[in-house]
């Protein structure tokens, strides 16, 4: 059967990349993706598919029984955009000003729907049932896939699989790796209240702009001297804000930034942390500080049983040249909220082009022929875990 699987997908590569290459044309923003929905759902009605639109927000699932009893396999992908200037000279480039994907979400989506296609083409032969989650707004908390189970995307799920297209990784390779994959990703904000004045005359002011900077370097102190070396973790400062001019001292200023981590302990103790350091600088500066930090995405944690099974099937995957461990990502993903519910694993899908970008760069692209491979990888981990 995986072989039929293998040359149904061979035979789809082509309306793959015409898929892929329309969505990244059309990109949506998260929570706005109402026509990549629509397109989504329309696949499934002209296959005949029973689809489910606005799961949970704007997404869309999938359902597609074998013709024997067996267990229920879910497989994901997500299809939201970002708000980044497409900077390619490709044909494909996005026709959206200021919005791309930047990140493979259309690849995803093009790679799941010709998987789904060729599970209901052979759905008489197969065992069990199959659950195609599409899914909405990954990019930004709270993300979509929370709301997605609360509306019952899971439901009678026993395991759920999942890659992503990933652009530094050489095409075939996939990267395995049980345990905590990709960090929890959080964000805070702070916003600064002083007492501006003449750049004259400073000590009459209370220089929004000196405690920023002193929150800067203080900040940047927490990872080095206040985590377990053992542990990891990240704190990033990503914005600055105190437009003034040239001679005139901030009263206000807003720093902006996030925190990532593996450990559900060195995440409370960077938040405490953080408090900490803010409300002492606060205090020598005799001026209000507000603090907010907001919980974003739960680190990404594969199941090691299904994590290995992952591995042994890829092996067998043409087209997939390596199978390789990762090492664990900072990047967030709220395929995180799925492994909570249901075992599974989350790898990735060597995509590298040749001229390779960064994920979130305005001229990220990458080898469309992982699509295949994923999809390969995907279709056949849904197939032999029937056995």
């Amino acid at each position: 059967m995986k072989e039929q699987l293998f040359e149904k997908l061979d035979s789809a590569f082509e309306d793959m990349v015409v898929i892929r290459r329309h969505l990244h044309m059309h990109p949506e923003l998260s929570f706005k993706e109402e026509k990549t929905a629509q397109y989504i759902y329309d696949f499934y009605a002209n296959l005949g598919v029973d689809a489910q639109m606005g799961v949970g927000g704007n997404g869309v699932v999938a359902r597609v029984k074998g013709g024997r009893p067996g267990k229920t396999v879910a497989l994901r992908a997500d299809f939201d955009a970002l708000p980044i200037q497409d900077d390619k000279d490709v044909p494909y480039k996005s026709t959206v000003p200021g919005v791309m994907h930047a990140c493979g979400h259309d690849g995803h989506t093009a790679t799941l729907l010709q998987v789904a296609k060729a599970i209901h083409e052979l759905q008489e032969i197969l065992a069990g049932e199959y659950v195609f989650i599409h899914q909405h707004a990954e990019e930004y908390a709270p993300g979509g896939a929370i709301s997605m189970i609360a509306d019952g995307c899971l439901d009678g799920v026993d395991v759920i699989f999942g890659t992503h297209l990933w652009s530094l990784t050489p095409s075939g390779t996939i990267e395995y790796l049980a345990g905590p994959v990709m960090a929890a990703a959080d964000r805070f904000t702070i916003a600064i209240q002083g007492a501006g004045g003449h750049g004259a005359a400073p000590h009459q002011t209370k220089d929004a702009v000196v405690i920023g900077a002193q929150l800067v370097m203080n900040l940047q102190q927490l990872v080095a001297r206040r985590v377990n070396p053992i542990d990891s973790a990240v704190l990033s400062i990503g914005s600055f804000m105190a437009d003034n001019a040239f001679n005139v001292i901030a009263d206000s200023a807003t720093l902006g930034g996030t925190v990532r981590s593996f450990n559900p302990k060195v995440r409370d103790l960077m938040e405490l942390e953080m408090k900490r350091v803010v409300d002492g600088t606060a205090l020598a500066h005799d001026c209000a500080i507000d603090f907010h930090y907001y919980r974003g995405y739960p680190a990404v944690v594969n199941h090691a049983t299904e994590t290995d099974f992952l591995k042994t099937v890829a092996e067998t995957v043409p087209g997939v040249q390596a199978v390789v461990e990762s090492t664990p990502q900072m990047g967030g993903e709220d395929f995180s909220y799925y492994l909570e519910k249901v075992p599974g694993t989350f790898f990735f899908t060597g995509a590298k082009p040749a001229e390779p970008y960064p994920h979130h760069h305005p001229k990220f692209d990458f080898d469309e022929n992982a699509m295949l491979v994923a999809a390969k990888t995907l279709g056949a981990a849904a197939l032999d875990y029937q056995h």
